[in-house]
């Protein structure tokens, strides 16, 4: 069977209206339309170099073809590979990315495509790639305002921020975050991560307890405590045993309350099991000391029983279906 190309269809389609009534305008729509479809199915096979001749082909013929813009950026971004960054044409794919980004950007009018292409304008200005967060701050600005309430782009404010050594704005961009949404689990989270980053510990564990208030009845805000408490002991050498107890003991407290509103939570299992290893270091007491460490090990063999068992059923469960 003969094949035929973009170009003959879009010709055939035009006879057959009529070419003497067919004016330019309506020529050019068809070719755009027709090299917007090739396109498309370009991209899909991850062709992304014939996705990108045929986008150009589709914005040559009608300029305002606004996803093309989009789409033609973001195949330009997935030839662009980071282990060859400072490689002239390599560094050109992203700086065309960028470029149609921004188009997509200015001339998009629906709102989803639109914040698409500001996400991965922001991503195309990040440190791994062309880290760039002055060019990057006002993306995400952009982003906030069209989702005020929406953590995520906060939080990839913030990260810029903290990047740029810029701490103080970081903490009130995480803050505003919260105030956004302040049901968000993870605005907590992230806010205690940010501050166990700068030394603020006693911030964290506030992040972390402010988020257990708000979920009394979920094991796992009582377990992300245990394992701040956890890793403060641990690693932590600057602490003397006194102070490496006590933190051990509030570890050992938000875990316990992890385990009663969930008996079979493995990791909650674990984490115990290792707190009371730290415990058993600063123990000076031999016979308490062999005690802590017997309870340690039980827990660690709980905690494998369950693992056990939850891959079986999950084995189960994945060959039930099978004849």
């Amino acid at each position: 069977m003969r094949k035929f190309s973009s170009q003959a269809v879009v010709v055939a389609l035009v006879a057959g209206f009529g070419l003497a009534t067919a004016g330019c305008g309506q020529v050019s729509m068809l070719q755009a339309r027709m090299a917007l479809k090739d396109a498309h199915t370009a991209y899909q096979q991850q062709d992304y170099r014939g996705a990108v001749a045929a986008y150009e082909r589709a914005i040559a013929a009608d300029a305002t073809q606004t996803e093309a813009y989009f789409y033609l950026g973001n195949s330009y971004d997935n030839m662009y590979r980071p282990t060859r960054r400072g490689e002239p044409a390599n560094d050109a794919l992203l700086e065309k990315a960028v470029e149609n980004y921004r188009k997509a950007v200015e001339m998009e009018q629906r709102p989803e495509l639109r914040k698409l292409a500001l996400q991965y304008l922001a991503s195309a200005y990040g440190a791994e790639k062309l880290n760039d967060p002055a060019q990057s701050e006002p993306v995400v600005q952009q982003l906030i305002e069209m989702e005020p309430t929406d953590p995520v782009n906060y939080f990839a404010l913030a990260r810029i921020y903290e990047d740029s050594g810029e701490y103080e704005r970081a903490e009130e961009t995480l803050v505003k975050a919260r105030e956004a949404r302040p049901t968000e689990p993870t605005v907590y989270t992230t806010l205690a991560a940010f501050y166990n980053r700068q030394g603020n510990f006693d911030g964290a564990i506030e992040a972390l307890g402010a988020r257990a208030e708000r979920e009394p009845t979920n094991p796992e805000a009582f377990y992300t405590i245990a394992t701040y408490f956890w890793e403060k002991a641990y690693r932590d050498f600057s602490l003397n045993d006194t102070e490496k107890m006590k933190f051990v003991q509030m570890g050992i407290d938000a875990i316990d309350k992890a385990i009663s509103l969930n008996a079979n939570y493995m990791e909650a299992l674990v984490y115990k099991n290792l707190l009371l290893r730290v415990q058993a270091t600063i123990e000076k007491n031999p016979a308490r000391q062999q005690a802590l460490l017997k309870e340690a090990e039980q827990l660690s063999n709980r905690a494998e029983e369950i693992r056990k068992a939850t891959a079986g059923g999950r084995g189960a469960a994945g060959t039930s279906g099978r004849s």
